[in-house]
C-alpha cells in the first residue's frame, strides 16, 4: 500500500498514528528456512499470513514436527506436576541449553519412562506399607477382643469347677449337667472375620449386617486413635477395627459381600495367642524395612525431580520455540520447484534493514548456497495497527484496545487519554487524603514491578499491577484536585494562606456567607477554607462542579470534532472537512460553546444572572429582552446569530454530502471501474476489505439514510452527552459527602465520647469504611464513568476503532500466548 502524505493540524507521532506498515514476501531456501523463522521470531517484527489456510492442521508440511513438539510438551507438564507434587520449584539458568531438539526428545522419553516406572513402585510400595499398617492394627485391636475374652473363659471354667467341688445346690439347674455334658459333635465351630471400617460407615455397617444375618453375627469394634491411610484410596481416613464372629458358610458370604460394598479392608487373624505374637513381630520387621526401602525410593526420585527442574525453564523455552517455529513453517507455502519456501506477513517500514540482516544471518549460519530474498508487495488489503508503546503507555492503548482496535493509520486517542482519563476520574475523586493512598499503592508496585512481573499473580492483582502507572496519574490528579477542592478526607486546610474572610462579630462564627467580610487577599489556589464546614457550602460547591463539568465535557467533545478533522485532513478527505466536521463544530458551539461562554463570563463578572433562563429563552423567545440576564452589549443578536447557525448546520451535514459522494462515484467509475477510491470515507472501507476486484455498487438510498441517521445521532449526541458529562459534578459531591459523613459521624462522634475503648472502635470503623468504600468501590465507580466519558462522550465523534492489532512472530510472547 503507498503512503498516505501526512499533512494537516496534527503532527506525527509514533503514538499518535500507527506505525507505516508494508506487505513483504520472503522466498526463503528450504535448508535455511527452520533458522530463518528462529531469527525472525528474535527480532519479532513480521507477522505472518497463513497461506495454506485451505488446509487442515493434517494435511500440512510439519504436521508430524508440531505433534513431536506437542508430545515434549505433554512430557514437560507432566514434570511439571510431579515436581509441584514434590515441592521441587524449577530453578531459572541464564546459561543457554547445548542440546538439540532430536537429543532432547530422546532424553524426555527416557527420563518419562524411568519416573513413570519409580511411581508405579513407589505406589507399589506405599500400598503395602498402608496395608501393612492397618495389618498391624488389626491385630493389635483385635488381640485384645481374644486376650479378654480367653481371660474370662478361664475365670468362668474356674468358677464351674469351685462349684462342682462344692456339692449341688437346691438352687442348681436341673438341665445343667445335660447342657454341659452333651454330645461334644453337636457343638458349631464359629468362623470370624477381621478388618478395619471407615468411621463413618460403621453404624449402617453394623445394621446391614445384622440385618442380612438376622441377627445371627457377633461383631465387636474398636476405634483407631489416629487416622490412617487407606490402601486403596491413598486419603487419610478414620476408621474402626472389626471382628465379626459367624455360623456358617452362608452367613460368610453374606458378610463378605457387605465389607466389598462399604470398602472395608480384610486381613488374615490367628485364633492363638502364640501366632497373634508372631504375626505382629514379622509384620512390624516388614514395616522397617518397606520404610527403609520407601524412602531409598523418594530420594532417588527427588534427585531425579531436581536435575529436571535445574534445566526444565530452558527446555521448556526450546520446546514452544521449536513448535512455534514449525507452526510458521506451516503457513508458507513450497514454491514450484519445491526447493524454497514463500512467505508473506506484515512488517514495519522501519524493520526492513533489521529483517534483510536476519535473513543473512540465517543463510550463512545454514552454509546455505543462497541466500532469501526480501520484496515488498503493493495491496489495497487493510493492514495492521501498530503502536509503539512503552510500559508507561501500554496500560493506556490497552483502555482504547479494550473499546476496539484503531483502523490503520486512524488517530489514536491514548495520547490526549493519559492525560484526560486520570483528570477526568480526579474530578470525581478529588481529595488529596485519598489521593495519597493511591499515590501509596501505586508506588508500591512500580517500585517492586521487576520482582512482580517475574511471578504469577492472582486475577486482581495481576489486573491492579498492569494498570499501575494508570493509578499513578489518577492518583497525582487527584491530589491536584483535592488541593483546588480543598479536602483532606472532607477537612479543608489553610495550607496556601489565611482564609480571605472573617468574622465580622461572633454570631457567624458558624456561617459561611452571612456575616462574612474579606479581610484578605483572595485565597491563592483552590476553594477558601471557609467554605467548608457547613450545610452553606453545598449550594456554593454545586454550582462549581456543575459548570466546571459542563466546561470540560464542551471541551472535550471540541477535541473529538478536531481529531476527526484531522483524521479527514490526513487521509484527504475534503468532503467530510467540509461536511461533517465544519458543521458539527458550528452547531456544538453555537449552543453549548455559547454556554460554556456564558458560565466563564459569569464567573469574571460576578453576575447573579441566570444561565437556565437565558438558555431555555434563546429557544422559546430569541428575540425577547434579556433585562437583568444581560451578560455583556450585544448579547441578543449574538443569540439569534448562534441559533440561525444551529438551525442551518442540520441541513448543512444532512443533504451535500450523499450528491457529492454520488457525483464523485459517477466521475470515478465512468473513467476507469478500477481506480482506487481516495477521497471518501466509503472509499477507505473498500480498500479495507480483502483485495476486491472491480468496485461496488453505490446505493444512493443507503448513502442518504446513513447520512441522516448520523446527522440525527450527532444532533441528539450534543444535548445528551453534554448532560451525560454532569455525571462529573454528581459523583464529586457524592464522594464528597460520603467522605464528611465517615469523618463527621464516624471518628468525631467516636472522639466526643472521651473513651480509649470507643475512640479505637471508632478509628477502625473509620479506616475500613475509608478503605472499602472510599478507596476501593468510590475508585472503582469513578474509573467507570471516566472510562464511559471517553468511550462514548469522547471517541464517537472520530474513532471507528474498526482496525486489527499487529500481531508479530516473537518469542518474548511465547508466554501470553500459552
Amino acid at each position: 500500500m503507498g503512503e498516505v502524505a501526512r499533512s494537516g493540524c496534527c503532527p506525527p507521532m509514533d503514538l499518535f498514528r500507527s506505525e507505516p506498515m508494508q506487505l513483504v514476501q520472503l522466498i526463503i531456501p528450504i535448508e535455511s528456512a527452520h533458522r530463518t523463522v528462529s531469527y525472525l521470531g528474535d527480532l519479532g517484527l513480521l507477522q505472518f499470513k497463513d497461506l495454506n489456510a485451505d488446509k487442515s492442521p493434517f494435511q500440512r508440511t510439519y504436521a508430524n514436527q508440531i505433534k513431536r513438539c506437542g508430545e515434549m510438551a505433554r512430557r514437560l507438564r507432566y514434570f511439571k506436576e510431579q515436581m509441584l507434587k514434590a515441592g521441587v520449584s524449577p530453578k531459572y539458568s541464564t546459561t543457554p541449553v547445548d542440546v538439540n531438539i532430536d537429543d532432547l526428545e530422546v532424553k524426555l522419553t527416557e527420563i518419562e519412562s524411568e519416573l513413570t516406572e519409580m511411581n508405579a513402585n513407589g505406589e507399589k510400595l506405599q500400598r503395602s506399607y498402608n496395608e501393612l499398617v492397618e495389618y498391624k492394627l488389626v491385630l493389635q485391636k483385635a488381640g485384645e477382643f481374644f486376650r479378654s475374652a480367653q481371660s474370662r473363659a478361664i475365670e468362668q471354667q474356674r468358677e464351674y469347677e469351685s462349684r462342682q467341688l462344692g456339692g449341688e445346690s437346691m438352687e442348681t439347674p436341673l438341665l445343667q449337667d445335660q447342657e454341659l455334658l452333651g454330645d461334644s459333635s453337636k457343638q458349631i465351630k464359629l468362623g470370624f472375620l477381621a478388618g478395619l471400617v471407615p468411621r463413618e460407615k460403621s453404624m449402617v455397617f453394623e445394621r446391614i449386617l445384622f440385618r442380612a444375618t438376622r441377627g445371627n453375627v457377633f461383631l465387636r469394634q474398636a476405634t483407631v486413635e489416629d487416622p490412617v491411610t487407606d490402601p486403596v484410596s491413598g486419603d487419610k481416613t478414620e476408621k474402626n477395627v472389626f471382628v465379626i464372629f459367624y455360623a456358617g458358610e452362608k452367613a460368610k458370604a453374606k458378610i463378605l459381600k457387605i465389607c466389598e460394598a462399604f470398602g472395608a479392608n480384610r486381613y488374615p487373624f490367628a485364633e492363638e495367642l502364640g501366632k497373634q505374637a508372631q504375626m505382629i513381630t514379622e509384620v512390624s520387621g516388614r514395616l522397617l524395612e518397606l520404610k527403609t526401602t520407601i524412602d531409598a525410593g523418594l530420594l532417588h526420585r527427588n534427585n531425579l525431580l531436581n536435575t529436571i527442574g535445574a534445566q526444565f525453564e530452558q527446555w521448556d523455552v526450546l520446546v514452544r520455540k521449536e513448535k512455534s517455529i514449525h507452526h510458521i513453517l506451516n503457513m508458507l507455502s513450497l514454491d514450484v520447484t519445491k526447493k524454497c519456501l514463500v512467505a508473506e506477513g506484515w512488517s514495519p517500514i522501519f524493520a526492513n534493514k533489521q529483517i534483510q540482516d536476519a535473513l543473512q544471518r540465517a543463510a550463512l549460519d545454514s552454509n546455505s548456497q543462497v541466500n532469501a530474498i526480501f520484496q515488498v508487495l503493493h495491496t489495497r488489503e487493510l493492514p495492521p495497527t501498530y503502536f509503539r508503546t512503552n510500559k508507561f503507555t501500554s496500560s493506556f492503548q490497552g483502555i482504547i484496545d479494550s473499546y476496539g482496535v484503531a483502523k490503520y493509520q486512524e488517530a489514536n486517542p491514548t495520547v490526549y487519554t493519559v492525560v484526560t482519563f486520570p483528570f477526568l476520574f480526579a474530578v470525581m475523586f478529588g481529595d488529596w487524603g485519598h489521593g495519597i493512598c493511591l499515590l501509596l499503592a501505586a508506588l508500591y508496585f512500580i517500585i517492586r514491578e521487576k520482582k512482580l512481573s517475574s511471578q504469577k499473580l492472582d486475577d486482581i492483582t495481576e489486573m491492579t499491577f498492569g494498570g499501575r502507572y494508570v493509578i499513578l496519574m489518577m492518583a497525582l490528579f487527584s491530589i491536584y484536585t483535592g488541593f483546588i477542592y480543598n479536602e483532606f478526607f472532607s477537612v479543608p486546610f489553610a495550607l496556601f494562606a489565611p482564609s480571605a474572610y472573617d468574622c465580622r462579630d461572633l454570631s457567624c462564627r458558624d456561617s459561611t456567607t452571612v456575616g462574612l467580610i474579606k479581610v484578605r487577599d483572595t485565597y491563592p489556589f483552590g476553594v477558601d477554607p471557609v467554605w467548608h464546614g457547613t450545610r452553606s457550602e453545598l449550594p456554593f460547591l454545586n454550582s462549581l462542579k456543575m459548570k466546571m463539568s459542563i466546561l470540560l465535557g464542551v471541551a472535550q467533545m471540541n477535541l473529538g470534532i478536531v481529531m476527526s478533522y484531522c483524521n479527514a485532513i490526513f487521509f484527504r478527505n475534503r468532503v467530510n472537512v467540509w461536511f461533517q466536521f465544519i458543521p458539527q463544530m458550528i452547531f456544538l458551539n453555537s449552543l453549548f460553546g455559547y454556554l460554556a461562554l456564558l458560565i466563564i463570563v459569569k464567573w469574571s463578572t460576578g453576575s447573579q444572572a441566570d444561565l437556565y433562563h437565558i438558555l431555555i429563552y434563546m429557544f422559546l423567545s430569541p428575540t425577547d429582552d434579556l433585562g437583568e440576564n444581560q451578560l455583556f452589549v450585544g448579547q441578543r443578536n449574538l443569540q439569534l446569530v448562534l441559533l440561525l447557525l444551529a438551525v442551518v448546520s442540520v441541513p448543512w451535514m444532512l443533504v451535500p454530502k450523499p450528491f457529492i459522494l454520488k457525483k464523485q462515484h459517477e466521475a470515478r467509475h465512468g473513467v476507469e471501474s478500477y481506480t482506487p477510491l481516495e477521497s471518501t470515507d466509503e472509499s477507505l472501507q473498500v480498500e479495507s476489505n480483502h483485495d476486491s476486484h472491480g468496485h461496488e455498487e453505490f446505493e444512493f438510498s443507503e448513502v442518504f439514510v446513513h447520512q441522516l441517521i448520523h446527522t440525527i445521532e450527532f444532533v441528539l449526541g450534543a444535548v445528551s452527552n453534554t448532560a451525560s458529562y454532569l455525571r462529573l459534578w454528581a459523583l464529586s459531591l457524592a464522594h464528597s459527602e460520603l467522605s464528611s459523613v465517615f469523618y463527621e459521624k464516624v471518628l468525631l462522634m467516636a472522639w466526643g465520647y472521651n473513651n480509649v475503648i470507643i475512640l479505637i472502635v471508632g478509628l477502625i470503623v473509620f479506616i475500613f469504611a475509608t478503605v472499602g468504600v472510599l478507596l476501593v468501590m468510590e475508585t472503582l465507580s469513578a474509573f467507570l464513568h471516566a472510562l464511559r466519558l471517553h468511550w462514548v462522550e469522547f471517541q464517537n465523534k472520530f474513532y471507528e476503532g474498526d482496525g486489527y492489532k499487529f500481531h508479530p512472530f516473537s518469542f518474548s510472547l511465547l508466554d501470553d500466548e500459552e
